[in-house]
């Protein structure tokens, strides 16, 4: 079955209107890269993999389901805690109908890849946004190793019907950009190949993969290749076991809640165990230059993941420069940033931006409107995102989410302190990464309506 946008009679815009401080004390949702990861590699183990803390939006649900559907015991034990039993490296079944991702790119992405090493055929699909969005920069890769798309949409867009290699080949493999999902697509493929499977990356991503990899027993190497890329080798075929996760709290949702602390007057909020992998990490590094107050506390680690405390308190945000290397860093939070970017003072400048025109919408052009919509001065130049901070925001706009759930969260988040209310076409997307997210922010003292 596949989703499509709601008619337009069925959406449901909500106003975000000037609020009094926000305080209190929260854990955002657990990490939405860790809970796909958590469940992939759970179902490629041998023996139980217990998770707790679990992101339960409906991208990573629709990761359960389809690890489900390829042969693996996937069930709820609890609130946010669930239990996985695995088929084993290349152990996937035939699935009896199409894998429907919804409106997820990182779990279609990464189950591709997981299948590619399977000698069975599966069928990827989702809703219109994700039907939009390219994958043969993922399939490339995975063809290579010996997968085949035998059926697909123009430019390799969804339904999208993979046949797994029956013998896999180990490959060396350049990624076109610095992307997680084509590296982790070309590792879980890789698992199931003899020998070496290598991925450089000129720019380092996310580590995600390797770290679990690891936690779940695989042989995988990273080192440093050139000024900042990374080598990864991974020795395939091995056996992975079953191991306990504990999901961090994500810091690309916990975002929203510290840009909307540092800009509304008066406000003081604890966001309890936010992962603090230093390739996720971008934004805190960003707010602070700006004179964000971001204290971090309490740190520890689990499953290879550090995570932390963090207290924020209101600041008067003064306009930096972001140089493009930090880009992967942080390329689902420019959205917010661009939000603190436009009531701090002066210009900041956010540079090499290029991956956010093939996400859910082209964030970047609908991250201009959303400002603009807002009497807020923004320019593009080639990829790099200019906004001029006058340290208030007018407000008063309807802003188009285009589906997106960033677009929806972040404009929410510029209403809390606009001088005139802040209003949003459409809320139903939200739920695929952050289902609590309305609910927790009137906790807190949001002023939605």
């Amino acid at each position: 079955m596949t989703h499509s946008a709601p008619p337009a009679s069925q959406s449901s815009p909500l106003q975000a209107r000037k609020s009094a401080s926000l305080t209190g004390r929260v854990r955002v949702p657990g990490d939405k890269s860790i809970s796909h990861r958590a469940l992939i590699l759970g179902a490629l183990s041998v023996g139980e993999t217990r998770i707790s803390g679990l992101l339960e939006g409906e991208d990573v649900l629709n990761t359960a389901k389809a690890m489900r559907a390829l042969g693996a015991t996937v069930e709820r034990t609890g609130d946010f805690a669930w239990r996985v039993q695995g088929v084993g490296v290349a152990g996937f079944a035939q699935p009896a109908a199409a894998l429907d991702f919804g409106n997820s790119g990182t779990g279609c992405r990464l189950v591709m890849g997981a299948v590619a090493g399977c000698p069975i055929t599966a069928t990827f699909d989702g809703d219109a946004s994700l039907r939009s969005r390219p994958m043969r920069r993922i399939v490339d890769p995975l063809e290579l190793m010996g997968a085949k798309v035998t059926q697909s949409r123009d430019g390799g867009r969804l339904p999208l019907t993979l046949a797994g290699a029956r013998d896999p080949l180990p490959i060396l493999y350049r990624t076109p950009v610095a992307s997680a999902q084509i590296k982790s697509a070309v590792l879980l493929a890789g698992l199931s190949a003899p020998g070496i499977t290598t991925v450089i990356e000129q720019e380092a991503s996310r580590d995600h993969t390797e770290l679990m990899l690891r936690h779940f027993g695989a042989e995988i190497v990273s080192e440093p290749d050139g000024a900042h890329g990374r080598k990864i080798a991974l020795t395939g075929q091995p056996e992975l076991t079953g191991a306990p996760v504990v999901v961090p709290a994500d810091p690309s949702s916990a975002a929203f809640p510290i840009v909307a602390a540092l800009i509304v007057p008066g406000s003081d909020l604890v966001l309890t165990e936010v992962m603090t992998n230093p390739l996720r990490t971008g934004l805190f590094q960003t707010l602070r230059e700006m004179g964000g107050s971001i204290e971090q506390s309490d740190v520890r680690g689990d499953g290879g993941e550090p995570m932390a405390q963090f207290r924020v308190r209101a600041s008067r945000l003064k306009g930096v420069e972001v140089p493009p290397q930090r880009a992967p860093s942080m390329i689902d939070e420019y959205l917010v940033l661009a939000v603190a970017a436009a009531f701090a003072e002066g210009t900041t400048r956010m540079r090499g931006l290029k991956e956010l025109r093939v996400k859910e919408s082209d964030r970047l052009e609908a991250t201009a409107a959303m400002l603009r919509v807002n009497g807020v001065s923004v320019e593009i130049e080639g990829d790099d995102l200019i906004v001029e901070g006058r340290g208030h925001v007018p407000g008063g706009g309807l802003v188009a989410t285009h589906m997106d759930h960033r677009i929806a969260m972040s404009a929410l988040v510029m209403g809390l302190a606009a001088d005139q209310p802040v209003t949003i076409d459409d809320t139903a997307f939200i739920a695929t990464s952050f289902p609590d997210f309305i609910p927790m922010m009137r906790r807190l003292g949001a002023e939605f309506g």
